[in-house]
C-alpha cells in the first residue's frame, strides 16, 4: 500500500488527474457492464418462458401438414402431394425427436414422452397407409387411414392439453420474472446513482488534496510579494510539478535571505573600506609610479645598448659590435613582443641571440645545434616561451655538471602537431620535480640574477591558454647526468585553417 502511495505521489500533476478520471470512469463502466449482463440474462430467461409453447405450436402445425398431405395423396395420388407428405413427415419426425424421452417425475416430461411414442406410431401408420395406396389395396389403406386419423386426433388433443398446462405454468413464471426484472432495474438505477455520487465525492476530495499545496504556495508567494521573507519554508509533499515549484520556491526564499545577508555584510565591509580609502590612495600613486618606471627601464636599456653598438661599429670593434647588437636585439624582443603572439622563427632567433650572449660571457662553453623543418617556422605561439626553457637548461642542467654542455633544438611535425624539442646533456631532473612543473605547482626560488624572471610555471600556463589544451608539454629525463628534454606541442591544423 505504501509503495502504491509513493508511486501516486511520484506521478506528474497531469498523471494524477488523468489517473483519477480514468479510474472513476473505468469503475462506472464496469458497474454498467455488470448491470447490462444481468439484464440480458433475465431477458433471455423471460424469452425462454414460452419456448416450450412455441415448440408445441410448431409441432401441431407440422402434424396438421402430415395429416393433410397424406389425405391429399390418398385423394389425388400425385407425385407432388407424395413429396409434400414425405417432407412434412421428416420435419415432424425431427421435432418429435427433440421431445424428452427420459423417465422423469415431472408430469410435463411424461406427457412429452407419450407424445413422442404416439407420434412414432402415427408416422408408422401413415407410411403404411401411403404404401397401401400405392399398392392399390383399397381396403387396407382405408383401414390404415382411419387408424391414422384416429391417432392424429388423439395426438392433437394431447398436445393441446400439454400446451395449455404449460402456458398456465409459464404465465406464472413470466409474472415472477417480470417482477424480478423491474426490481433489478430499480436496484441497477440505485447502484448507478450511488456510484456516481461516490465518484463525484472522490474526485472532489482527490483534486482538493492535489490543489491544496498549490493554495498554500500561492498564500506564501503573496507574503513574499509583500516583502515578508521570514515565512516558514513549505513542506514538499510530492514530486510532481507542484512539488518541484514548491522546492524551487523554498530555494528562492533561502537565496533571497542569503543575498540580503550578503548585502548587509557588503555594506559593512564597504564602510570599513571607505575608512581606509585615503590611506590607500598614497600607496596606489606610488605603485603607479613604479609601474611607469618598470616600463621605461627596458626601453632605456635597449636605446643605450643600441648607442653602444653604433659606437663600437664606428671604432671598428666588430666583435664588440656583434655582441652589443645581439644583446640589444634580445632586449628589443622583450620590449616589443612580451604581450604578442610570435612565430616559431622569431622564438628561435631569440634563442640564437641568447646562446650567443651566453657563449661570449662564458667563453663558448655551450655547444648549440638545431634541426628545423622550414615549413613549420610560420606557426604562431606565445612570446618568451623557448628562451626561458633554454635558460632553465643552462642554469639547472649544464652549469651544475662537469664537462662540455650541449643543447639541441629541433622542430618537426607528427600528424597535425608541430613539436619543438629542446634537449640538454645536463644533470637531469627528478621525477617529482617534473610532476610539479607539469602540474604548475613548482615555484622557482632564489632566481639567478641574470634570469629574465619568467618561470616554467608561467611558460606552461601561457601555453595552455594559447592552445586551450592541457597537453602542451612533455618533460623527459632518464635520471642523473643523462640530460633533460622539453617537448612543446602546437596545432598545425589550426594554423592552416587560420591561413585559409
Amino acid at each position: 500500500m505504501k509503495n502504491k502511495l509513493d508511486r501516486l505521489l511520484n506521478l506528474s500533476l497531469q498523471g494524477k488527474i488523468s489517473s483519477i478520471y480514468i479510474l472513476t470512469n473505468l469503475f462506472v463502466c464496469l458497474v454498467n457492464i455488470l448491470l447490462i449482463l444481468g439484464m440480458n440474462r433475465m431477458s433471455n430467461e423471460m424469452e425462454l418462458v414460452y419456448q416450450d409453447n412455441l415448440k408445441l405450436n410448431e409441432l401441431l402445425a407440422i402434424l396438421d401438414d402430415v395429416q393433410n398431405n397424406m389425405t391429399d395423396y390418398l385423394n389425388a395420388k400425385t407425385s407432388d402431394s407424395l413429396e409434400k407428405y414425405y417432407r412434412s413427415s421428416q420435419d415432424y419426425q425431427a421435432l418429435v425427436e427433440e421431445l424428452n424421452d427420459e423417465i422423469s417425475g415431472s408430469a410435463f416430461d411424461r406427457m412429452k414422452r407419450n407424445i413422442r411414442h404416439m407420434s412414432a406410431r402415427y408416422l408408422e401408420i401413415t407410411d403404411q397407409t401411403i404404401e397401401a395406396k400405392r399398392g392399390r389395396n383399397v381396403e387396407k389403406y382405408r383401414i390404415r387411414y382411419e387408424n391414422a386419423t384416429q391417432m392424429y386426433d388423439y395426438i392433437n388433443t394431447y398436445i393441446n392439453s400439454l400446451n395449455n398446462q404449460q402456458f398456465k405454468n409459464n404465465s406464472a413464471n413470466y409474472n415472477e420474472l417480470a417482477q424480478a426484472f423491474r426490481l433489478f432495474e430499480m436496484i441497477g438505477i440505485a447502484i448507478i446513482l450511488v456510484i456516481i455520487f461516490m465518484n463525484i465525492n472522490s474526485i472532489i476530495k482527490l483534486v482538493g488534496a492535489i490543489i491544496s499545496p498549490l493554495k498554500t504556495l500561492a498564500k506564501s508567494a503573496d507574503e513574499v510579494a509583500k516583502g515578508n521573507f521570514d515565512i516558514e519554508l513549505l513542506e514538499v509533499q510530492s514530486r510532481d510539478e507542484i512539488g518541484v515549484v514548491t522546492g524551487a520556491f523554498n530555494q528562492m526564499i533561502i537565496s533571497i535571505r542569503e543575498y540580503i545577508e550578503r548585502i548587509r555584510h557588503g555594506m559593512e565591509v564597504e564602510r570599513v573600506m571607505k575608512e581606509k580609502e585615503l590611506l590607500m590612495e598614497a600607496h596606489l600613486k606610488d605603485a603607479q609610479l613604479k609601474y611607469l618606471q618598470a616600463q621605461i627601464n627596458p626601453h632605456f636599456l635597449f636605446n643605450t645598448l643600441n648607442a653602444g653598438a653604433q659606437l663600437a661599429m664606428l671604432e671598428g670593434a666588430d666583435k664588440t659590435y656583434q655582441y652589443v647588437q645581439n644583446v640589444a636585439e634580445f632586449f628589443r624582443y622583450n620590449v616589443k613582443k612580451s604581450n604578442e603572439h610570435v612565430t616559431i622563427r622569431e622564438e628561435i632567433e631569440l634563442v640564437d641571440n641568447y646562446i650567443y650572449i651566453l657563449n661570449v660571457r662564458f667563453s663558448g662553453e655551450i655547444h648549440y645545434e638545431k634541426k628545423v623543418d622550414p615549413s613549420l617556422l610560420g606557426i604562431e605561439m606565445p612570446s618568451m616561451i623557448l628562451q626561458p626553457i633554454v635558460e632553465n637548461c643552462v642554469n639547472h642542467g649544464i652549469r651544475e655538471m662537469a664537462g662540455e654542455g650541449r643543447i639541441w633544438l629541433s622542430v618537426y611535425q607528427i600528424d597535425d602537431t608541430a613539436c619543438i624539442s629542446i634537449r640538454d646533456n645536463g644533470v637531469g631532473i627528478r621525477q617529482e620535480m617534473i610532476e610539479k612543473m607539469i602540474g604548475g605547482s613548482y615555484k622557482e626560488e632564489n632566481l639567478k640574477t641574470d634570469s629574465n624572471g619568467i618561470g616554467m610555471d608561467n611558460v606552461i600556463a601561457r601555453l595552455k591558454l594559447f592552445t586551450e589544451s592541457e597537453e602542451v608539454m612533455s618533460i623527459i629525463s632518464d635520471g642523473a647526468d643523462k640530460g633533460t628534454e622539453f617537448i612543446l606541442y602546437l596545432s598545425v591544423k589550426e594554423r592552416e585553417e587560420d591561413d585559409v
